[in-house]
């Protein structure tokens, strides 16, 4: 008798802890493996090969069909020595999107002026940690919530601030130069 109320108590307790609001709201959603969910803005050549997004030539991005206010994304890239990405996020303008109407989290250790370099978030935050990327996977974890900004590149944080110019739209995966490749891309809502 004991172990049977024992074991009805563990139920409850387990059903009552899943019941509690906050912390994780939305289901994930997979957004990797196809074209179908995402636009595609400029000329960049992306194609998906065994499940991951590339693209080696041209300028552009693939945008989200969805726009999402507060979410959190996690996503893998690998670029080469020589690349130019990021994945820009709150778009206000999806048919032109930059740095001033977007929030961009960059993917770029080369780039001349290192203050925004691979981490960052253009215009807004500095990395805190200067992360070598290039030819090797690696993950992103973004998160938009409110004005709070986070990125957690390889499980460092390389970004926690809040900014107020950029409350929502969709976001995307861009291409600059040289080789890029995500996969495993998904968000939630929060």
């Amino acid at each position: 008798m004991n172990k049977t109320i024992l074991f009805t108590l563990a139920i409850i307790g387990s059903l009552l802890v899943s019941c509690q609001p906050g912390g994780d709201s939305g289901d994930w959603i997979d957004l990797s493996g196809s074209l179908d969910d995402w636009n595609q803005v400029g000329d960049a050549n992306w194609r998906v090969e065994d499940g991951v997004f590339v693209a080696d030539s041209g300028l552009g991005q693939l945008v989200t069909k969805q726009s999402f206010s507060d979410f959190q994304i996690q996503l893998e890239f690998w670029t080469d020595a020589g690349a130019n990405s990021g994945v820009f996020i709150r778009a206000s303008d999806p048919d032109n999107i930059t740095d001033k109407n977007a929030y961009e989290v960059n993917i770029f250790d080369t780039r001349p002026d290192q203050t925004y370099r691979t981490g960052s978030i253009v215009n807004i935050a500095p990395p805190s940690e200067i992360i070598n990327t290039p030819n090797k996977w690696n993950n992103f974890d973004i998160v938009a919530d409110g004005t709070k900004l986070k990125v957690i590149l390889n499980g460092i944080t390389t970004v926690d601030t809040e900014d107020d110019q950029l409350s929502s739209g969709p976001f995307t995966l861009q291409y600059g130069e040289g080789v890029v490749k995500f996969r495993n891309v998904r968000i939630r809502e929060l």
